[in-house]
């Protein structure tokens, strides 16, 4: 048999016009270096460069972070350590106490109207908190919602009125209040009433601004609903915008009853009767005189003043949390 030809006269699976070409060698393989692709040590340089500058990023914030624990927690450590030292003096109170005791919390209930203190402080700071924030609430809700003559200046001037201090007016209040006792004295100095009044003026303007801020955030779809069914005014700040804005609430609350409770210069003023006076100018006293001698005292006074606004924080804390879930509107 003869191998069969193609019209070219090239045996048959060769293609015609010349012989097969032969596998040609020095091409890229599978898996082989690619031509012109950078050393591989090069990325591996910048990878490890990258990985030591986040460790030493990540080590820079660690210890800012613990000197700042550390810095915060030094005072608190101290006080405690002061307060269960028995010997109650500034000079002996270590960060560590050699000895613990409960000597100076009864002393200082046993020689000092503490127990009036803690309760006019209590009574300040709780009733002029609550009044405050719902005349402030009014205020914000009147100032976001309606549209009457002269609410930008009304604005602008609670704005002005707090840029300056309260007690740039201090000697006007004191003429004005020492009068007012002639004839009221269950309001004039020496009454937590007094003192009450004069811090619900005072804190009328910020907490003004702070709660208007938030009221703005409500959709007015909402009232216009509310007022389309029949709802006053009254019913949808109450039943409506209220439960939307606790969490502004909460928060001014808890602002205002710190700042009350922990006034001093207003205070000290208006309240010279030891039994009538709070607990910033009665722990104040203790120590003005001789501080080295009853700082045991001033410690243990200090530890129990935190108490009320610990437990109102932790009080507090669910309604801003919940405040936030309940008051989302979803579109």
């Amino acid at each position: 048999m003869t191998a069969s030809t193609t019209p070219g006269g090239a045996p048959a699976g060769q293609p015609a016009g010349g012989s097969a070409s032969a596998p040609t060698t020095g091409g890229p393989t599978t898996g082989g270096p690619t031509a012109g692709a950078p050393p591989t040590g090069a990325p591996v340089a910048v990878v490890g460069r990258r990985r030591r500058d986040r460790r030493w990023e990540s080590g820079l914030r660690h210890a800012f972070a613990i000197a700042a624990v550390c810095f915060a927690i030094f005072p608190i450590v101290f006080v405690v350590s002061a307060a269960l030292n028995p010997v109650g003096t500034l000079s002996s109170s270590e960060l560590v106490p050699t000895q613990v005791s409960g000597e100076n919390f009864t002393e200082l209930f046993r020689t000092t109207p503490f127990a009036h203190w803690f309760w006019n402080s209590i009574l300040v700071s709780g009733l002029s908190s609550a009044v405050s924030i719902f005349v402030s609430a009014c205020a914000a809700y009147a100032f976001s919602r309606l549209r009457f003559t002269g609410r930008r200046p009304g604005l602008m001037f609670l704005l002005l009125v707090q840029m300056f201090p309260t007690f740039l007016a201090i000697v006007a209040l004191f003429l004005m209040f020492t009068e007012i006792g002639n004839y009221y004295p269950v309001i004039g100095l020496n009454s937590i009433w007094g003192l009450m009044l004069l811090y619900l003026g005072g804190a009328l303007g910020a907490n003004t601004w702070l709660m208007k801020g938030f009221f703005d955030t409500v959709p007015k779809e909402l009232d216009e609903a509310a007022r389309v069914d029949g709802a006053s005014h009254a019913k949808v700040f109450f039943q409506i915008i209220f439960p939307l804005v606790s969490p502004i609430l909460a928060v001014t609350v808890l602002l205002s009853f710190i700042a009350t409770i922990n006034e001093f210069i207003i205070a000290s003023l208006f309240l010279t009767d030891r039994h009538a006076q709070t607990l910033a100018v009665g722990l104040y006293g203790l120590v003005s005189a001789d501080r080295n001698q009853n700082f045991g005292l001033f410690a243990a006074g200090t530890l129990l003043t935190a108490i009320p606004t610990v437990a109102l924080f932790f009080f507090l804390q669910k309604y801003i949390v919940g405040g936030l879930a309940a008051g989302a509107v979803k579109g």
